[in-house]
């Protein structure tokens, strides 16, 4: 049901932040769209997102009147205070806390504080972000009580009601491939495969059956996986 809120969607360029954008666009009257430049060594992945903007205004009339302004924030001193392989040339593994090296400590959390700010000024209630609580890295800060934490946090703190949607909290890859297809047939999947990007370590070479990525990283595999899971499905 399109509702006649605007809202505010986490956007990174990545497939799950792609397919959050235009679930988005299926409910909200007005959507914008905020992206955060912290020093990640994929940072590829801002590249994409004015084309992957580009291409899902396209997609249809009423996406395209609905898809409002881009806010872009840059976060360098995340990346200075971090030791995690998304910010420095540190290996992928699992390290002594039991998390990835992926994790980048505080990351969403900081996020949401700006999107919140921005979201704010611009009069908008609503966010949306891609966090999933079943993804294979279990960071902390994409659990579905830390996301329900912080939508409590936002609204006492700036004393404005805030709501925050995370479409894939409880599907896995293959899922947010299905629900791609469910929203935007054929014509979203394969922005999905030509535009956006998630791998780790920023590989723009490679194209396979899944999209682009080195095809070895945790985030590839992961991607790869799904895709092999929902081709066989559907």
């Amino acid at each position: 049901m399109k509702q006649l809120d605007s809202a505010l969607v986490l956007f990174s360029g990545g497939q799950d932040s792609t397919v959050c954008l235009a679930w988005a666009l299926e409910r909200f009257a007005r959507v914008e769209t905020i992206g955060f430049a912290y020093g990640q060594r994929h940072a590829i992945e801002l590249e994409m997102r004015p084309r992957i903007r580009t291409a899902l205004a396209a997609h249809s009339a009423p996406w395209r009147g609905r898809l409002g302004d881009d806010h872009t924030v840059r976060i360098d001193a995340l990346a200075e205070v971090s030791e995690t392989a998304l910010t420095r040339e540190v290996a992928i593994e699992v390290s002594e806390s039991g998390l990835p090296t992926t994790f980048v400590p505080g990351r969403n959390l900081i996020f949401f504080s700006f999107a919140g700010a921005v979201a704010y000024r611009r009069g908008i209630k609503h966010l949306v972000a891609g966090m999933c609580e079943t993804d294979f890295s279990g960071y902390p800060d994409c659990r579905d009580d830390t996301i329900k934490a912080m939508q409590l946090a936002l609204t006492l703190g700036m004393d404005r009601r805030f709501v925050i949607h995370t479409p894939l909290m409880w599907i896995d890859k293959a899922g947010t491939f299905a629900l791609a297809d469910e929203i935007g047939g054929d014509a979203l999947i394969d922005v999905l495969l030509a535009e956006t990007h998630t791998c780790y370590l920023g590989d723009r070479e490679h194209r396979h059956a899944w999209g682009f990525g080195c095809g070895e990283c945790p985030a590839c595999r992961l991607r790869a996986d799904g895709f092999a899971k929902w081709k066989a499905a559907s």
